[in-house]
């Protein structure tokens, strides 16, 4: 077993953090605005799918007389 060494493990975990590519600010923003626009498509849809769902229903039960 091998023992660990601090220093080593502190100038590789540089290493590997220079490569990282960080994201500009302008597309922090459009992927923050795409996540809204996606929530809201979504959340529409959703309420699009249960209202119909719940007409449906509706019509059934009192076709049914329940």
């Amino acid at each position: 077993m091998a023992i660990a060494n601090p220093v080593k493990f502190i100038q590789e975990v540089r290493s590997e953090i220079s490569k990282v590519v960080w994201p500009t600010r302008r597309e922090v923003i459009m992927t923050t605005i795409m996540v809204f626009i996606m929530a809201a498509l979504t959340a529409i849809f959703f309420f699009l799918v249960d209202l119909l769902i719940r007409t449906g229903l509706n019509g059934v039960l009192t076709y049914f007389g329940t």
